[in-house]
């Protein structure tokens, strides 16, 4: 049985020692040098490549880290029973340069803090249960813990719900994607335009599979740049401009 959360919170973040790999080397990490006079966001999921870790939990908390960290936070933590070597490949292949994977290889940290469940049923051994925390100088302020029933259930410890609790009034960026084009200036121009009103968008660059085709079929339009902002068309580098002018 798992605990609930009123039994969790105020008490302290267990005291383990984590089996890193940074930069090639290994590298203990302790609970005192993670958690210690910082404030911290932890979220924990049954293991690296997994569906829903890897399509859901991992990227919403990438995106919304810029957010998480205007209201306070240092870092955001990924914890899971995997051996640091897993969890390097894993966020090396992920949207996921905002978050600090942490290797539970052991169990220790999850068993400690009462989640680690048996997953033998799908061959995956003892791993975590899905939670998230917010940990105030080693001291577990809230913690979000996932139903405890059959499955993977993924309700409330996202992202979101994160960003709910800690902001409330939080305003959450939309999504910006950019069409471009290799060598293109108005490209150029449109990503500079960006870059100076601190707005992060991904660019899509044109090669075999994205080519004017594909670009006409989603926009409509044969010219580049193309910018999507919360799924809706922006324009080009004229458009981006006057969009970010009425934002100002």
């Amino acid at each position: 049985m798992l605990p609930s959360a009123e039994s969790l919170q105020g008490k302290p973040v267990p005291n383990v020692v984590f089996k890193a790999r940074l930069e090639d080397q290994w590298r203990d990490l302790s609970s005192d040098e993670l958690f210690k006079d910082r404030t911290v966001v932890v979220f924990s999921l049954p293991g690296a490549f997994t569906p829903t870790c890897s399509s859901t939990h991992l990227p919403r908390y990438n995106e919304l880290a810029p957010v998480l960290r205007a209201h306070g936070v240092d870092d955001i933590l990924c914890v899971s029973v995997n051996d640091a070597f897993v969890m390097n490949q894993w966020k090396s292949g992920q949207d996921a340069a905002n978050i600090t994977v942490i290797p539970d290889g052991n169990g220790d940290f999850t068993e400690a803090m009462g989640m680690l469940v048996d997953k033998r049923e799908l061959g995956f051994g003892r791993r975590s249960w899905r939670y998230s925390m917010l940990v105030r100088d080693g001291l577990i302020e809230k913690i979000f813990i996932e139903p405890e029933r059959e499955g993977d259930p993924f309700e409330v410890s996202d992202a979101d719900t994160m960003l709910a609790y800690l902001a409330p009034d939080a305003t959450v960026p939309e999504p910006v994607v950019m069409f471009s084009r290799p060598g293109c200036p108005h490209c150029a121009r449109a990503k500079a335009a960006l870059r100076e009103n601190g707005v992060h968008y991904t660019d899509i660059s044109e090669d075999q599979k994205i080519n004017t085709i594909v670009l006409r079929g989603v926009t409509g339009r044969m010219t580049w740049p193309q910018v999507f902002v919360g799924g809706e068309l922006i324009g080009g580098a004229d458009e981006v401009q006057a969009w970010l002018a009425g934002k100002a």
